[in-house]
């Protein structure tokens, strides 16, 4: 009897999803829990594995088809997995191809443009995924182990893939279709312009505080921790103070009510090979230093995996945007509706600033302050944003509350 494979059940307020990539054909053998497609959501990735071991009697969908949830997939004969046939040896026969995903046809389309465009081998390159796939990571850790420039492998691993170049003096244009994802950021940043009323307050903060403390505790916290001291804590926790006293930068309208939150999902905002994504701290206000280091750099490595779930981009209830990291001096965010504020971070410069009457250099950052005005006056918003630049400049405060 032959075992129908369907699409799982989509997470709450998901409709549909669209087939990104199968990852075996017809006639193919698969293992139990080994993956066979890909399914893209508006703000997630899910596997597909297989019930069964068996072979793909017949595939019902192709790359491309959306999908909604209980929907057919493909059937699978099963069969027992001595059946499964050999790996070929590869030449030579002096060892085998163990991780089927080595072969292009297992490889995701960013993967497999990746390699095509480095024209690499991919059975020469180790996977970590699930199965032994190759991952973007992967094949990225593997052109700056043998390149001469490593900080330049770096900076690609959080940046888009690069558009191949033109030859010089032609003309050419190409169309691709938007992935869901980015359908769903352009549209819910449409709907944030189109529906608050935002407006954006400014100031500057020294982080001369933190950057002594850091220095000084940075080596024992990691090594008491297991987590690296960086900026995002501090902010995390200057917001959570500032979003304390001015409640309504923690709330968002609702028809013609106000729902206030009495708890603090601080969501970060985070590149990732498929699109700006923002995964969620929770109860941030109840979290240590090092909890919330250590959650970030979680959340971050699914992130650029593509391994974050539902759950984790699910809610939030006030987002923090760091365009520092990638040398931005000032912007202007957008909210992450339905939120109605959001903080934006930005590059560190060392600039002359009056101290006790002396003009000294000091490393400072432009904050941003992105609200919705219906619900948050403008002296609401500039006090918040002062309640974070003083947190920040005199961190006792935070461990104080005052």
């Amino acid at each position: 009897m032959t075992v129908e494979v369907k699409v799982p059940v989509l997470p709450e307020s998901v409709t549909e999803a669209t087939i990104l990539a199968w990852h075996k054909k017809e006639g193919d053998f698969v293992h139990r829990d080994e993956n066979l497609v890909d399914l893209e959501t508006e703000k997630v990735v899910l596997e597909v594995p297989a019930p069964v071991n068996g072979v793909i009697a017949q595939l019902l969908k192709q790359d491309g088809d959306v999908v909604t949830g209980d929907e057919l997939l493909c059937v699978i004969d099963p069969k027992d997995a001595s059946e499964a046939p050999e790996a070929a040896p590869a030449d030579g026969g002096a060892a085998e191809q163990t991780a089927p995903a080595q072969s292009e046809v297992d490889l995701s389309p960013a993967v497999a443009r990746l390699v095509a465009e480095n024209k690499l081998d991919p059975s020469q390159i180790t996977g970590t995924g699930r199965g032994g796939r190759l991952t973007k990571e992967d094949v990225l850790g593997f052109l700056e182990s043998r390149s001469a420039k490593p900080a330049a492998a770096s900076a690609e691993a959080i940046a888009p893939l690069p558009v191949e170049a033109a030859a010089p003096g032609t003309r050419s244009e190409r169309r691709e279709p938007i992935s869901r994802i980015r359908s769903t950021i352009a549209r819910r940043l449409k709907d944030a312009q189109n529906t608050a009323a935002m407006l954006t307050s400014f100031n500057d903060v020294n982080l001369q505080a933190v950057i002594d403390l850091r220095k000084k505790y940075k080596e024992s916290f990691e090594e008491k921790y297991g987590a690296r001291l960086g900026f995002m804590s501090f902010f995390v926790k200057a917001c959570v103070e500032a979003l304390h006293r001015f409640p309504a930068v923690n709330a968002y309208m609702d028809g013609d009510d106000v729902i206030y939150h009495d708890y603090c999902d601080i969501g970060i905002a985070a590149a990732s090979p498929r699109g700006l994504v923002v995964p969620i701290i929770r109860d941030a206000e109840s979290k240590s230093f090092a909890r919330i280091e250590t959650e970030i750099s979680e959340l971050g490595k699914k992130a650029r995996e593509g391994k974050l779930s539902m759950d984790e981009l699910t809610g939030g209830t006030f987002t923090i945007t760091n365009g520092g990291v990638f040398g931005s001096m000032l912007s202007t965010p957008i909210l992450n509706p339905p939120q109605s504020g959001i903080l934006g971070m930005h590059r560190i410069e060392q600039r002359p600033i009056a101290e006790n009457g002396e003009v000294v250099i000091r490393p400072m950052m432009y904050l941003a302050l992105t609200y919705d005005h219906r619900i948050i006056d403008g002296a609401e918003a500039v006090r918040f944003l002062v309640t974070v630049k003083e947190s920040l400049e005199d961190p006792a405060r935070l461990l104080l509350q005052v």
